[in-house]
């Protein structure tokens, strides 16, 4: 029985992989202050679900928050 070739495939170009993981990486810090009742509504959500950081939790609520409220108002023409 004959063995079947062996496709190569071609790789992503390291150099893209590189400047692609540059560009997620996080330079800008913000600070926030909460209230005791705001920190204990956070604190019972992480236990409850389960989160293990809190700024993964935050970083998606309010970029899930910023891109709702771009896409509901995007300019129109008239």
């Amino acid at each position: 029985m004959a063995k079947k070739a062996k496709k190569k495939t071609q790789g992503v170009d390291p150099e893209y992989l590189k400047k692609q993981k540059e560009a997620l990486v996080r330079r800008h810090r913000q600070v926030i202050y909460l209230n005791d009742s705001e920190m204990a509504a956070i604190q019972q959500y992480c236990d409850k679900f389960r989160v293990g950081t809190k700024a993964v939790l935050f970083r998606e609520a309010i970029m899930e928050k910023i891109l709702k409220e771009l896409d509901d108002n995007h300019p129109t023409l008239f």
